[in-house]
């Protein structure tokens, strides 16, 4: 019985302790994620904005050529190729804000794969973009540039080849980082290592819900797509606009075009990283607090059942002097 009480004692201070550091962990993220919390709802609107300016583009300029505008030409083997911008977050203890968002990537390579896969879309592909008996070279094959410590292990485990490691800690990523990659990005994607580009990252939603998202960025055809699958599923119609030719761009319309480009997809990228950032600590805060809770019944539940034991064993030594002294 003393064994077990000792047992018992041991097993308290030892989830007292645990719930320390997950009090603290809690704390340190709720104080974060309010500065985290303003600078992704400052940056939502200038995200999203961006993001439906470059579909409105896909869906309405099409009188001027641009490497932006369809997947890389001349490029068979990687005409079907994926590359994914995967910000995932530094640290583990964040509940299921990791596994989540690379499930979601999973699923969405798969769909990519069955997609190329399918003869009625390796039809749609220019015969540049198919091998000689019309099948798509490499499809469903990707490419990733993670954004984060999880993100670079989890694809140096599973052998995917990573773009670049540079922008490992997404803590320190900069706008001036994200413009970088977006450079970095396009001019891959011009020499044609890939034909389409997609940013994969957790959008915040409220303090207790974060939503993994994946989002088309290149080539303009699929953001084009996208909006029409949006429009589709909300149940909206949405006005057609009209092209017309009323704007004079200096020196030609597909050189601002591509100038442009890489800026549109460097915001972006921030965006993403923003709202990550706060999805992570919103997460990681809500496990925290989880934890905390479930250490409290835990010792609560370990201290009724050391005074139980504790009673136990003081009856018994109660009834043996008892059980004495009548002998006596």
């Amino acid at each position: 019985m003393a064994a077990n009480m000792k047992a018992v004692k041991l097993r308290i201070k030892s989830v007292q302790s645990t719930m320390q550091i997950t009090k603290a962990m809690e704390l340190v993220a709720s104080s974060k994620l309010r500065r985290a919390k303003d600078r992704s709802d400052q940056c939502r609107p200038y995200f999203r904005e961006l993001h439906q300016t470059l579909a409105d583009i896909a869906e309405g300029n099409t009188d001027f050529s641009s490497v932006y505008a369809k997947p890389a030409a001349g490029s068979r083997s990687q005409a079907n190729r994926y590359c994914y911008v995967v910000i995932a977050g530094d640290r583990g203890l964040a509940g299921g804000y990791n596994s989540n968002l690379f499930k979601k990537l999973e699923a969405a390579a798969s769909q990519n794969l069955a997609d190329g896969n399918n003869p009625e879309n390796r039809l749609k592909n220019s015969p540049a973009d198919t091998g000689t008996d019309g099948s798509a070279a490499n499809a469903g094959e990707y490419v990733v540039l993670p954004i984060g410590k999880k993100a670079v292990e989890y694809f140096q485990r599973r052998g995917v080849e990573i773009l670049t490691e540079d922008f490992a800690t997404v803590a320190d990523v900069s706008v001036a980082d994200c413009f970088e990659i977006a450079r970095l990005l396009c001019r891959e994607y011009r020499e044609g290592r890939f034909g389409h580009i997609e940013l994969c990252y957790t959008e915040f939603v409220s303090m207790l819900s974060q939503r993994p998202q994946i989002a088309p960025m290149l080539p303009l055809t699929d953001l084009g797509s996208d909006a029409d699958q949006t429009d589709a599923g909300n149940g909206a119609v949405s006005e057609k606009k009209t092209v017309r030719d009323l704007i004079l761009y200096e020196p030609d319309s597909t050189e601002v075009f591509d100038a442009i480009v890489p800026e549109y997809l460097g915001g972006l990228i921030y965006g993403g990283v923003c709202d990550a950032l706060a999805s992570e600590l919103a997460a990681r805060r809500n496990a925290m607090e989880a934890a905390t809770s479930n250490a409290e019944e835990m010792i609560e539940k370990l201290n009724l059942s050391y005074n139980r034991a504790r009673q136990s064993s003081i009856t018994t030594e109660i009834t043996e002097i008892v059980a004495g002294a009548e002998g006596v």
